[in-house]
Protein backbone atom coordinates (compact mmCIF):
# COMPACT_ATOMS: atom_id res chain seq x y z
CA UNK A 1 0.00 0.00 0.00
CA UNK A 2 1.10 3.58 -0.71
CA UNK A 3 1.06 4.13 2.74
CA UNK A 4 3.72 2.02 3.94
CA UNK A 5 5.96 3.14 0.95
CA UNK A 6 5.83 7.01 2.72
CA UNK A 7 6.39 5.33 5.99
CA UNK A 8 9.44 3.59 4.70
CA UNK A 9 10.99 6.69 3.55
CA UNK A 10 9.75 8.75 6.35
CA UNK A 11 11.51 6.60 8.91
CA UNK A 12 14.63 6.38 7.66
CA UNK A 13 16.17 8.58 10.45
CA UNK A 14 14.66 6.44 13.02
CA UNK A 15 15.96 3.06 11.88
CA UNK A 16 19.65 3.23 13.69
CA UNK A 17 19.24 5.05 17.10
CA UNK A 18 16.55 2.33 18.71
CA UNK A 19 19.21 -0.39 18.22
CA UNK A 20 22.27 0.51 19.71
CA UNK A 21 22.01 -1.65 22.04
CA UNK A 22 25.17 -3.78 23.75
CA UNK A 23 26.22 -7.22 23.69
CA UNK A 24 24.93 -8.21 27.00
CA UNK A 25 21.50 -6.38 26.08
CA UNK A 26 21.23 -8.37 23.11
CA UNK A 27 22.24 -11.87 25.14
CA UNK A 28 19.24 -10.77 28.06
CA UNK A 29 16.79 -10.72 25.16
CA UNK A 30 17.35 -13.71 23.71
CA UNK A 31 17.49 -15.13 27.16
CA UNK A 32 14.35 -13.83 27.79
CA UNK A 33 13.01 -15.47 24.28
CA UNK A 34 14.55 -18.42 25.40
CA UNK A 35 13.01 -18.41 29.16
CA UNK A 36 9.84 -18.02 28.00
CA UNK A 37 9.20 -20.24 25.33
CA UNK A 38 7.17 -23.33 24.91
CA UNK A 39 10.10 -25.93 24.28
CA UNK A 40 11.99 -24.32 27.63
CA UNK A 41 12.22 -27.87 29.83
CA UNK A 42 13.45 -29.30 26.66
CA UNK A 43 16.38 -27.54 26.50
CA UNK A 44 17.16 -27.45 29.66
CA UNK A 45 16.81 -31.72 29.46
CA UNK A 46 18.91 -31.58 26.77
CA UNK A 47 21.76 -29.07 28.19
CA UNK A 48 22.30 -31.15 31.18
CA UNK A 49 22.46 -34.36 29.40
CA UNK A 50 25.26 -32.79 27.04
CA UNK A 51 26.82 -31.27 29.88
CA UNK A 52 26.69 -35.08 31.05
CA UNK A 53 28.51 -36.40 27.98
CA UNK A 54 31.44 -33.83 28.26
CA UNK A 55 32.53 -34.41 31.26
CA UNK A 56 32.62 -37.75 30.90
CA UNK A 57 34.25 -37.36 27.49
CA UNK A 58 37.26 -35.43 29.37
CA UNK A 59 37.70 -37.67 32.05
CA UNK A 60 37.95 -40.48 29.18
CA UNK A 61 40.55 -38.36 27.59
CA UNK A 62 42.47 -37.71 30.95
CA UNK A 63 42.55 -41.06 31.14
CA UNK A 64 43.69 -41.65 27.24
CA UNK A 65 46.78 -39.28 27.81
CA UNK A 66 47.81 -41.26 31.17
CA UNK A 67 47.68 -44.25 28.80
CA UNK A 68 50.72 -42.68 26.54
CA UNK A 69 53.20 -43.36 29.49
CA UNK A 70 52.95 -46.73 30.06
CA UNK A 71 52.65 -47.53 26.16
CA UNK A 72 55.45 -45.08 24.87
CA UNK A 73 57.16 -46.44 27.78
CA UNK A 74 56.44 -50.34 26.36
CA UNK A 75 57.70 -49.10 22.98
CA UNK A 76 60.76 -47.81 24.21
CA UNK A 77 61.47 -50.98 25.95
CA UNK A 78 60.50 -53.09 23.43
CA UNK A 79 58.11 -54.73 25.73
CA UNK A 80 55.68 -56.92 23.24
CA UNK A 81 53.48 -58.15 26.43
CA UNK A 82 52.98 -54.66 27.61
CA UNK A 83 52.95 -53.13 24.07
CA UNK A 84 49.35 -55.54 22.91
CA UNK A 85 47.74 -55.06 26.57
CA UNK A 86 48.08 -51.02 26.45
CA UNK A 87 46.75 -51.36 23.15
CA UNK A 88 43.55 -53.67 24.36
CA UNK A 89 43.38 -50.51 26.88
CA UNK A 90 43.58 -48.09 24.02
CA UNK A 91 40.33 -50.13 23.17
CA UNK A 92 38.31 -49.86 25.45
CA UNK A 93 39.13 -45.70 26.22
CA UNK A 94 38.51 -45.65 22.33
CA UNK A 95 35.01 -47.27 22.06
CA UNK A 96 33.99 -45.29 25.63
CA UNK A 97 35.05 -42.28 23.55
CA UNK A 98 33.40 -43.25 20.36
CA UNK A 99 30.21 -43.80 22.46
CA UNK A 100 30.24 -40.67 23.69
CA UNK A 101 31.05 -38.71 20.78
CA UNK A 102 27.47 -40.72 18.68
CA UNK A 103 25.64 -39.60 21.96
CA UNK A 104 27.06 -35.82 21.64
CA UNK A 105 26.28 -35.79 18.40
CA UNK A 106 22.90 -37.14 18.86
CA UNK A 107 22.11 -34.48 21.42
CA UNK A 108 23.57 -31.70 19.96
CA UNK A 109 21.54 -31.81 16.90
CA UNK A 110 18.36 -32.41 19.10
CA UNK A 111 19.07 -29.61 21.30
CA UNK A 112 19.48 -27.29 17.97
CA UNK A 113 16.64 -28.40 16.73
CA UNK A 114 14.36 -27.61 19.65
CA UNK A 115 16.48 -23.98 20.38
CA UNK A 116 15.22 -23.33 16.42
CA UNK A 117 11.93 -24.39 17.25
CA UNK A 118 11.83 -21.72 20.63
CA UNK A 119 13.40 -18.92 18.52
CA UNK A 120 11.69 -19.14 15.33
CA UNK A 121 8.23 -19.21 17.28
CA UNK A 122 8.64 -16.30 19.47
CA UNK A 123 9.65 -14.29 16.71
CA UNK A 124 6.84 -14.99 14.35
CA UNK A 125 4.03 -14.34 17.50
CA UNK A 126 5.51 -10.80 18.30
CA UNK A 127 5.74 -10.59 14.72
CA UNK A 128 2.34 -11.76 13.93
CA UNK A 129 0.26 -9.56 16.87
CA UNK A 130 -2.15 -7.66 16.05
CA UNK A 131 -0.86 -5.15 12.94
CA UNK A 132 2.43 -5.48 14.68
CA UNK A 133 4.05 -6.70 11.32
CA UNK A 134 2.47 -4.11 8.96
CA UNK A 135 3.59 -1.46 11.53
CA UNK A 136 7.40 -2.94 10.66
CA UNK A 137 7.21 -1.93 7.42
CA UNK A 138 6.56 1.24 8.46
CA UNK A 139 10.09 1.06 10.54
CA UNK A 140 12.52 1.81 8.14
CA UNK A 141 15.29 -1.06 6.57
CA UNK A 142 14.05 -3.40 9.53
CA UNK A 143 11.08 -3.64 7.76
CA UNK A 144 12.55 -4.99 4.89
CA UNK A 145 12.19 -8.96 4.20
CA UNK A 146 11.67 -10.22 7.26
CA UNK A 147 11.22 -13.50 6.21
CA UNK A 148 15.35 -13.41 6.32
CA UNK A 149 15.36 -12.71 9.73
CA UNK A 150 12.12 -15.37 11.07
CA UNK A 151 13.55 -17.95 8.66
CA UNK A 152 17.71 -17.75 8.10
CA UNK A 153 18.87 -15.61 10.79
CA UNK A 154 17.04 -17.74 13.51
CA UNK A 155 18.32 -20.81 11.71
CA UNK A 156 21.58 -19.35 11.83
CA UNK A 157 21.68 -18.02 14.96
CA UNK A 158 19.81 -21.42 17.06
CA UNK A 159 22.48 -23.57 15.05
CA UNK A 160 25.41 -21.34 16.05
CA UNK A 161 24.73 -20.29 19.44
CA UNK A 162 24.20 -24.53 19.74
CA UNK A 163 27.41 -25.51 18.34
CA UNK A 164 29.57 -22.35 19.88
CA UNK A 165 28.16 -22.78 23.36
CA UNK A 166 28.76 -26.82 23.62
CA UNK A 167 32.74 -25.95 22.35
CA UNK A 168 33.20 -23.22 24.69
CA UNK A 169 31.70 -25.68 27.66
CA UNK A 170 33.78 -28.43 25.54
CA UNK A 171 36.79 -26.38 25.95
CA UNK A 172 36.54 -25.06 29.36
CA UNK A 173 35.92 -28.21 30.83
CA UNK A 174 39.08 -29.90 29.13
CA UNK A 175 41.27 -26.77 30.17
CA UNK A 176 39.84 -27.52 34.08
CA UNK A 177 40.79 -31.08 33.49
CA UNK A 178 43.98 -30.73 31.77
CA UNK A 179 45.58 -27.88 33.37
CA UNK A 180 46.28 -29.16 36.42
CA UNK A 181 48.12 -32.42 34.63
CA UNK A 182 50.09 -30.05 32.65
CA UNK A 183 51.01 -28.14 36.47
CA UNK A 184 52.05 -30.66 37.87
CA UNK A 185 54.04 -32.94 34.87
CA UNK A 186 55.70 -28.96 35.07
CA UNK A 187 56.74 -29.29 38.44
CA UNK A 188 59.25 -32.07 38.15
CA UNK A 189 61.21 -29.73 35.04
CA UNK A 190 64.64 -28.28 35.89
CA UNK A 191 66.65 -26.09 33.80
CA UNK A 192 70.34 -26.52 33.78
CA UNK A 193 72.24 -23.03 32.38
CA UNK A 194 75.80 -22.30 33.29
CA UNK A 195 75.87 -24.71 36.03
CA UNK A 196 73.06 -23.21 37.58
CA UNK A 197 69.70 -25.33 38.10
CA UNK A 198 66.08 -23.35 38.31
CA UNK A 199 62.51 -24.36 38.06
CA UNK A 200 59.75 -22.38 36.38
CA UNK A 201 56.49 -23.58 38.51
CA UNK A 202 53.96 -24.67 35.79
CA UNK A 203 56.19 -23.53 33.28
CA UNK A 204 54.09 -25.81 30.18
CA UNK A 205 51.21 -24.14 31.33
CA UNK A 206 52.03 -20.65 30.69
CA UNK A 207 54.03 -21.74 27.58
CA UNK A 208 50.38 -22.93 25.97
CA UNK A 209 48.98 -19.61 27.98
CA UNK A 210 51.53 -17.45 25.92
CA UNK A 211 50.96 -19.48 22.63
CA UNK A 212 47.55 -19.08 22.90
CA UNK A 213 47.64 -15.20 23.46
CA UNK A 214 49.10 -14.72 20.77
CA UNK A 215 47.33 -16.29 18.13
CA UNK A 216 43.93 -15.01 19.53
CA UNK A 217 45.22 -11.35 19.47
CA UNK A 218 46.81 -12.26 15.74
CA UNK A 219 42.98 -13.78 14.91
CA UNK A 220 41.79 -10.69 16.29
CA UNK A 221 43.54 -8.09 14.10
CA UNK A 222 43.59 -9.98 11.11
CA UNK A 223 39.50 -11.30 11.46
CA UNK A 224 37.67 -8.59 13.17
CA UNK A 225 36.39 -7.21 10.61
CA UNK A 226 34.25 -10.41 9.38
CA UNK A 227 31.45 -9.30 12.41
CA UNK A 228 30.40 -7.06 9.92
CA UNK A 229 31.21 -8.69 6.40
CA UNK A 230 28.88 -11.35 7.70
CA UNK A 231 25.98 -8.70 8.83
CA UNK A 232 26.51 -7.12 5.25
CA UNK A 233 26.23 -10.83 3.83
CA UNK A 234 23.25 -11.63 5.08
CA UNK A 235 21.64 -8.55 4.51
CA UNK A 236 22.33 -8.17 0.53
CA UNK A 237 21.52 -12.03 0.37
CA UNK A 238 18.09 -11.11 1.10
CA UNK A 239 17.54 -8.42 -0.89
CA UNK A 240 18.63 -10.39 -3.82
CA UNK A 241 16.02 -13.37 -3.03
CA UNK A 242 13.16 -10.54 -2.79
CA UNK A 243 14.14 -9.47 -6.19
CA UNK A 244 13.58 -12.34 -7.41
CA UNK A 245 10.85 -13.10 -5.48
CA UNK A 246 9.20 -10.05 -6.82
CA UNK A 247 9.77 -10.76 -10.53
CA UNK A 248 8.58 -14.53 -10.08
CA UNK A 249 5.03 -13.06 -8.90
CA UNK A 250 5.22 -10.27 -11.13
CA UNK A 251 5.87 -12.18 -14.55
CA UNK A 252 3.25 -11.88 -16.67
CA UNK A 253 3.12 -8.24 -15.67
CA UNK A 254 6.85 -8.15 -16.58
CA UNK A 255 6.91 -9.64 -20.14
CA UNK A 256 3.54 -7.86 -21.35
CA UNK A 257 5.28 -4.41 -20.29
CA UNK A 258 8.86 -6.03 -22.03
CA UNK A 259 10.44 -5.29 -18.84
CA UNK A 260 12.79 -8.27 -18.18
CA UNK A 261 16.12 -6.24 -19.45
CA UNK A 262 14.87 -3.53 -16.86
CA UNK A 263 14.70 -6.59 -14.34
CA UNK A 264 17.45 -8.40 -15.44
CA UNK A 265 19.70 -4.89 -14.51
CA UNK A 266 18.16 -4.85 -10.79
CA UNK A 267 18.88 -8.77 -10.15
CA UNK A 268 22.44 -7.89 -11.81
CA UNK A 269 22.74 -5.32 -9.26
CA UNK A 270 21.64 -7.16 -6.51
CA UNK A 271 24.01 -10.26 -7.45
CA UNK A 272 27.16 -7.99 -7.61
CA UNK A 273 26.10 -6.49 -4.33
CA UNK A 274 26.19 -10.07 -2.97
CA UNK A 275 29.45 -10.97 -4.81
CA UNK A 276 31.06 -7.87 -3.56
CA UNK A 277 30.35 -8.46 0.34
CA UNK A 278 31.44 -12.48 -0.72
CA UNK A 279 34.81 -11.53 -1.92
CA UNK A 280 35.45 -9.18 0.70
CA UNK A 281 34.97 -12.04 3.58
CA UNK A 282 36.80 -14.31 1.45
CA UNK A 283 40.22 -12.20 1.78
CA UNK A 284 39.01 -11.90 5.60
CA UNK A 285 39.23 -15.20 5.71
CA UNK A 286 41.87 -16.21 3.44
CA UNK A 287 44.06 -13.56 5.77
CA UNK A 288 42.63 -15.32 8.89
CA UNK A 289 43.58 -18.57 7.53
CA UNK A 290 47.27 -17.72 7.73
CA UNK A 291 47.02 -17.30 11.53
CA UNK A 292 44.61 -20.10 12.40
CA UNK A 293 46.51 -22.75 10.23
CA UNK A 294 49.84 -21.29 10.96
CA UNK A 295 49.62 -21.36 14.56
CA UNK A 296 48.05 -24.99 13.91
CA UNK A 297 50.43 -26.78 12.44
CA UNK A 298 53.55 -25.18 15.00
CA UNK A 299 51.49 -26.57 17.65
CA UNK A 300 53.07 -30.09 16.42
CA UNK A 301 56.20 -28.92 17.25
CA UNK A 302 55.99 -26.42 19.90
CA UNK A 303 55.13 -28.31 23.34
CA UNK A 304 58.09 -30.60 21.81
CA UNK A 305 60.50 -28.02 21.82
CA UNK A 306 59.09 -26.64 25.34
CA UNK A 307 59.80 -29.75 26.49
CA UNK A 308 62.71 -30.69 24.84
CA UNK A 309 65.14 -29.20 27.38
CA UNK A 310 63.61 -31.47 30.45
CA UNK A 311 64.00 -34.55 28.22
CA UNK A 312 67.58 -34.29 26.94
CA UNK A 313 68.75 -33.51 30.12
CA UNK A 314 67.12 -36.88 31.69
CA UNK A 315 64.67 -35.63 33.59
CA UNK A 316 61.49 -37.12 31.75
CA UNK A 317 61.02 -40.45 29.98
CA UNK A 318 59.55 -40.61 26.33
CA UNK A 319 56.43 -41.47 27.54
CA UNK A 320 56.76 -38.86 29.94
CA UNK A 321 57.21 -36.46 27.18
CA UNK A 322 54.52 -37.82 25.20
CA UNK A 323 51.75 -37.30 28.15
CA UNK A 324 53.20 -33.84 28.88
CA UNK A 325 52.92 -32.91 25.23
CA UNK A 326 49.48 -34.52 24.74
CA UNK A 327 48.32 -32.56 27.78
CA UNK A 328 50.35 -29.23 26.17
CA UNK A 329 47.99 -30.25 23.33
CA UNK A 330 44.88 -30.90 25.37
CA UNK A 331 45.27 -27.35 27.44
CA UNK A 332 46.07 -25.32 23.98
CA UNK A 333 43.00 -26.60 22.06
CA UNK A 334 40.73 -25.47 25.07
CA UNK A 335 43.30 -22.08 25.03
CA UNK A 336 42.93 -21.74 21.26
CA UNK A 337 39.39 -22.55 20.92
CA UNK A 338 38.37 -18.80 20.30
CA UNK A 339 41.02 -19.13 17.67
CA UNK A 340 39.67 -22.01 15.91
CA UNK A 341 36.21 -20.37 16.29
CA UNK A 342 36.71 -17.02 15.25
CA UNK A 343 35.26 -16.96 12.04
CA UNK A 344 32.28 -18.80 13.30
CA UNK A 345 31.78 -16.34 16.30
CA UNK A 346 32.01 -13.66 13.87
CA UNK A 347 29.28 -14.94 12.05
CA UNK A 348 27.16 -15.61 14.91
CA UNK A 349 27.50 -11.95 16.19
CA UNK A 350 26.65 -10.93 12.94
CA UNK A 351 23.18 -12.93 13.53
CA UNK A 352 22.73 -12.15 16.80
CA UNK A 353 22.78 -8.37 15.91
CA UNK A 354 20.26 -9.01 13.34
CA UNK A 355 17.84 -11.23 15.32
CA UNK A 356 17.66 -9.00 17.96
CA UNK A 357 17.46 -5.73 15.87
CA UNK A 358 13.88 -7.53 14.69
CA UNK A 359 13.27 -8.25 17.79
CA UNK A 360 13.42 -5.17 19.08
CA UNK A 361 11.65 -3.45 16.34
CA UNK A 362 8.85 -5.47 16.77
CA UNK A 363 8.81 -4.60 20.59
CA UNK A 364 9.21 -1.13 19.98
CA UNK A 365 6.71 -0.63 16.74
CA UNK A 366 4.07 -1.59 19.33
CA UNK A 367 5.18 1.83 21.29
CA UNK A 368 7.78 3.84 20.75
CA UNK A 369 7.85 3.53 17.42
CA UNK A 370 4.46 6.25 17.39
CA UNK A 371 6.19 8.67 19.64
CA UNK A 372 5.61 10.95 17.29
CA UNK A 373 1.59 10.08 16.84
CA UNK A 374 -0.62 13.54 17.36
CA UNK A 375 -4.13 12.41 16.25
CA UNK A 376 -5.51 11.05 19.38
CA UNK A 377 -8.00 8.17 18.40
CA UNK A 378 -9.81 6.87 21.27
CA UNK A 379 -12.83 4.60 21.91
CA UNK A 380 -16.47 5.76 20.44
CA UNK A 381 -19.63 5.21 22.27
CA UNK A 382 -21.71 2.29 20.79
CA UNK A 383 -22.92 2.78 16.96
CA UNK A 384 -21.14 6.15 16.72
CA UNK A 385 -18.04 7.58 15.34
CA UNK A 386 -16.60 11.09 15.61
CA UNK A 387 -14.19 13.13 13.58
CA UNK A 388 -12.94 16.40 15.16
CA UNK A 389 -10.07 18.52 13.26
CA UNK A 390 -8.37 15.42 11.87
CA UNK A 391 -5.64 16.44 9.87
CA UNK A 392 -3.14 13.75 8.27
CA UNK A 393 0.44 14.02 7.92
CA UNK A 394 2.32 12.27 5.11
CA UNK A 395 5.05 12.53 7.15
CA UNK A 396 6.29 11.22 10.60
CA UNK A 397 6.75 14.93 11.85
CA UNK A 398 3.62 16.16 11.97
CA UNK A 399 5.23 19.39 12.36
CA UNK A 400 6.61 19.38 8.88
CA UNK A 401 5.53 21.37 5.94
CA UNK A 402 4.88 18.03 3.76
CA UNK A 403 1.45 18.71 1.38
CA UNK A 404 -0.32 16.81 4.17
CA UNK A 405 -4.22 16.99 3.74
CA UNK A 406 -7.45 17.29 6.52
CA UNK A 407 -11.23 16.74 6.54
CA UNK A 408 -13.06 19.63 5.35
CA UNK A 409 -15.58 19.26 7.90
CA UNK A 410 -14.40 19.72 11.04
CA UNK A 411 -16.64 18.08 13.34
CA UNK A 412 -18.35 14.84 11.87
CA UNK A 413 -20.64 12.27 13.51
CA UNK A 414 -21.59 8.88 11.83
CA UNK A 415 -24.19 7.30 13.13
CA UNK A 416 -25.15 3.47 12.76
CA UNK A 417 -26.56 2.33 9.07
CA UNK A 418 -25.36 5.43 7.82
CA UNK A 419 -23.67 5.58 4.15
CA UNK A 420 -20.45 8.02 4.05
CA UNK A 421 -17.56 8.61 0.76
CA UNK A 422 -14.79 10.47 1.48
CA UNK A 423 -13.17 11.88 -1.45
CA UNK A 424 -10.82 14.71 -1.77
CA UNK A 425 -8.47 16.96 -4.01
CA UNK A 426 -6.65 15.31 -7.11
CA UNK A 427 -3.14 14.28 -5.09
CA UNK A 428 -4.40 14.14 -1.98
CA UNK A 429 -3.44 10.42 -0.94
CA UNK A 430 -7.11 8.98 0.50
CA UNK A 431 -5.08 5.34 1.81
CA UNK A 432 -3.72 7.20 4.48
CA UNK A 433 -7.09 8.03 6.21
CA UNK A 434 -8.44 4.47 5.19
CA UNK A 435 -4.70 3.71 7.29
CA UNK A 436 -5.65 5.94 10.27
CA UNK A 437 -9.37 4.56 10.29
CA UNK A 438 -7.69 1.17 10.76
CA UNK A 439 -5.14 2.51 13.51
CA UNK A 440 -2.30 1.82 11.54
CA UNK A 441 -1.52 6.02 10.92
CA UNK A 442 -1.10 7.67 13.87
CA UNK A 443 0.45 10.75 12.23
CA UNK A 444 -1.16 14.01 12.34
CA UNK A 445 -3.70 16.49 13.77
CA UNK A 446 -7.09 15.91 15.51
CA UNK A 447 -9.16 13.44 17.43
CA UNK A 448 -11.07 10.40 16.00
CA UNK A 449 -13.60 8.68 18.27
CA UNK A 450 -14.01 5.09 16.38
CA UNK A 451 -15.78 2.01 17.55
CA UNK A 452 -13.93 -0.76 18.72
CA UNK A 453 -11.76 -2.44 16.43
CA UNK A 454 -13.52 -6.03 16.70
CA UNK A 455 -16.62 -4.41 14.82
CA UNK A 456 -14.90 -2.90 12.28
CA UNK A 457 -14.04 -4.59 8.73
CA UNK A 458 -11.67 -3.36 6.51
CA UNK A 459 -11.48 -3.87 2.97
CA UNK A 460 -8.33 -2.64 0.78
CA UNK A 461 -8.07 -2.48 -3.01
CA UNK A 462 -5.62 -5.29 -3.09
CA UNK A 463 -7.17 -8.53 -1.78
CA UNK A 464 -5.20 -11.33 -0.15
CA UNK A 465 -6.48 -14.62 -0.69
CA UNK A 466 -4.38 -17.35 1.17
CA UNK A 467 -3.64 -20.76 0.00
CA UNK A 468 -6.05 -23.33 0.88
CA UNK A 469 -9.78 -24.47 -0.24
CA UNK A 470 -12.08 -22.18 -1.88
CA UNK A 471 -14.39 -22.90 1.60
CA UNK A 472 -10.79 -21.80 3.83
CA UNK A 473 -10.46 -18.81 1.69
CA UNK A 474 -13.83 -17.46 2.02
CA UNK A 475 -13.98 -18.12 5.46
CA UNK A 476 -10.83 -16.05 6.67
CA UNK A 477 -9.77 -15.78 8.90
CA UNK A 478 -12.42 -17.61 10.31
CA UNK A 479 -12.00 -21.28 10.59
CA UNK A 480 -13.27 -23.25 7.15
CA UNK A 481 -16.03 -24.87 9.30
CA UNK A 482 -17.25 -21.87 10.78
CA UNK A 483 -19.88 -21.19 8.00
CA UNK A 484 -22.26 -23.81 6.42
CA UNK A 485 -22.03 -24.62 2.87
CA UNK A 486 -25.61 -23.31 2.40
CA UNK A 487 -24.44 -20.22 3.65
CA UNK A 488 -21.11 -20.01 1.43
CA UNK A 489 -23.35 -20.80 -1.20
CA UNK A 490 -26.10 -18.26 -0.84
CA UNK A 491 -23.45 -15.10 -0.74
CA UNK A 492 -21.30 -16.75 -3.78
CA UNK A 493 -24.76 -16.24 -5.55
CA UNK A 494 -25.25 -12.84 -3.93
CA UNK A 495 -21.91 -11.52 -5.40
CA UNK A 496 -22.54 -13.11 -8.74
CA UNK A 497 -19.73 -16.06 -7.90
CA UNK A 498 -21.92 -19.04 -8.14
CA UNK A 499 -20.53 -20.86 -10.38
CA UNK A 500 -17.79 -21.89 -7.62
CA UNK A 501 -20.42 -23.21 -5.70
CA UNK A 502 -19.50 -26.83 -6.54
CA UNK A 503 -15.30 -25.38 -6.03
CA UNK A 504 -15.83 -25.17 -2.24
CA UNK A 505 -13.38 -27.96 -1.01
CA UNK A 506 -11.08 -27.55 -4.31
CA UNK A 507 -7.40 -26.41 -3.34
CA UNK A 508 -5.57 -24.18 -5.53
CA UNK A 509 -3.81 -21.07 -6.28
CA UNK A 510 -6.96 -18.89 -6.02
CA UNK A 511 -4.92 -15.81 -6.19
CA UNK A 512 -4.02 -16.51 -9.62
CA UNK A 513 -7.37 -18.01 -10.79
CA UNK A 514 -9.22 -15.39 -9.96
CA UNK A 515 -9.34 -12.20 -11.90
CA UNK A 516 -9.52 -8.67 -9.83
CA UNK A 517 -13.17 -8.50 -10.08
CA UNK A 518 -13.61 -12.20 -8.88
CA UNK A 519 -11.15 -11.68 -6.14
CA UNK A 520 -13.44 -8.18 -4.91
CA UNK A 521 -16.64 -10.21 -5.38
CA UNK A 522 -14.78 -12.64 -3.20
CA UNK A 523 -13.89 -10.01 -0.29
CA UNK A 524 -17.52 -9.01 -0.48
CA UNK A 525 -19.14 -12.68 -0.13
CA UNK A 526 -16.34 -12.80 2.88
CA UNK A 527 -17.67 -9.69 4.12
CA UNK A 528 -21.27 -10.62 3.54
CA UNK A 529 -20.27 -13.75 6.12
CA UNK A 530 -18.82 -12.04 8.37
CA UNK A 531 -21.45 -9.23 8.89
CA UNK A 532 -19.69 -5.88 9.99
CA UNK A 533 -20.93 -3.51 12.36
CA UNK A 534 -18.84 -1.22 10.90
CA UNK A 535 -17.81 -1.41 6.90
CA UNK A 536 -14.71 0.76 5.99
CA UNK A 537 -14.07 0.17 2.29
CA UNK A 538 -10.20 1.72 0.37
CA UNK A 539 -12.11 2.17 -3.45
CA UNK A 540 -12.61 -1.07 -3.68
CA UNK A 541 -15.07 -0.28 -6.68
CA UNK A 542 -12.19 1.54 -9.00
CA UNK A 543 -10.82 -0.35 -11.99
CA UNK A 544 -13.92 -2.69 -11.96
CA UNK A 545 -15.99 -3.46 -14.88
CA UNK A 546 -19.00 -0.89 -14.75
CA UNK A 547 -21.34 -4.13 -14.26
CA UNK A 548 -19.65 -5.26 -11.16
CA UNK A 549 -19.39 -1.85 -10.01
CA UNK A 550 -23.15 -1.72 -9.60
CA UNK A 551 -23.69 -5.43 -8.94
CA UNK A 552 -21.06 -4.59 -5.89
CA UNK A 553 -22.85 -0.89 -5.27
CA UNK A 554 -26.71 -2.81 -5.18
CA UNK A 555 -24.84 -5.51 -2.38
CA UNK A 556 -23.48 -2.43 0.19
CA UNK A 557 -27.34 -0.68 -0.42
CA UNK A 558 -28.67 -4.18 1.12
CA UNK A 559 -27.28 -3.64 4.35
CA UNK A 560 -29.37 -1.68 6.58
CA UNK A 561 -27.59 -2.98 9.68
CA UNK A 562 -23.86 -1.85 9.01
CA UNK A 563 -22.59 1.56 8.68
CA UNK A 564 -20.37 1.94 5.60
CA UNK A 565 -17.58 4.56 5.14
CA UNK A 566 -16.31 4.04 1.38
CA UNK A 567 -12.51 6.23 1.03
CA UNK A 568 -12.57 7.08 -2.32
CA UNK A 569 -14.50 8.08 -5.64
CA UNK A 570 -16.81 6.17 -7.39
CA UNK A 571 -20.07 7.49 -9.75
CA UNK A 572 -21.97 3.71 -9.03
CA UNK A 573 -21.26 3.73 -5.31
CA UNK A 574 -22.56 7.56 -5.30
CA UNK A 575 -25.80 6.46 -8.15
CA UNK A 576 -26.87 3.53 -6.00
CA UNK A 577 -25.82 4.03 -2.38
CA UNK A 578 -26.62 8.19 -2.41
CA UNK A 579 -24.11 8.59 0.21
CA UNK A 580 -23.51 11.34 2.55
CA UNK A 581 -20.17 12.73 1.23
CA UNK A 582 -16.82 14.23 3.29
CA UNK A 583 -13.95 16.20 1.70
CA UNK A 584 -10.46 15.62 2.10
CA UNK A 585 -8.42 19.02 1.11
CA UNK A 586 -4.68 19.23 0.42
CA UNK A 587 -2.56 21.75 2.99
CA UNK A 588 -0.73 24.47 1.71
CA UNK A 589 2.64 25.16 3.32
CA UNK A 590 2.03 26.59 7.16
CA UNK A 591 -0.58 24.05 7.38
CA UNK A 592 -3.65 26.01 5.53
CA UNK A 593 -6.10 24.28 3.75
CA UNK A 594 -6.62 24.93 -0.60
CA UNK A 595 -10.25 25.97 -1.51
CA UNK A 596 -11.90 22.99 -1.91
CA UNK A 597 -12.75 21.35 -4.25
CA UNK A 598 -17.09 20.95 -4.82
CA UNK A 599 -17.76 17.24 -3.18
CA UNK A 600 -19.07 15.11 -5.67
Amino acid sequence: MEYQDTANQSLSELDQSEFDLSFFSRIRMMFSAFWTSRVRMKVILLSAALLTIILATAYAQILLNRWNVPFYDSLERRDINEFFHQLVVFSGIASFLLLLNVAQTWFNQMLALYMREGLTRDLVDHWLKEKRALRLTASGAIGVNPDQRLHEDARNLSESTTGLTIGLVQATVLLASFIGVLWHLSEGFVFHLGGNSFSIPGYMVWAAVLYAGIASLLSQLVGGRLVRLNADRYSKEAELRFSLMRTNENLSAITLAGGEENERRHINVDISRVLAVLRSIAIAQTNLTWVTAGTGWLAVIVPILVAAPVYFAGSLTFGGLMMAVGAFNQVYAALRWYVANFSAIADWKATLIRVTNFRHALLYSNGKAHEHAKIEVMTAPPGVMTLSDVEISTHVNPTASNGGFRLHETDVRIGPGERIMINGDYGVNRRLLFAAFARLWPWGKGKMALPPGTDMLFMAQTIYLPEGTLREVIAYPEDKDAFSSTEISAVLERVGLGRLTSMLDNQARWDRLLDTDDKRCLAFANMLLRKPRWLVLDDVLEGLEPDCQQHLSEVLRELPDTTIIYVGRSEAYVRVVNPRVLHLERLRTGGSAKEPVPAE
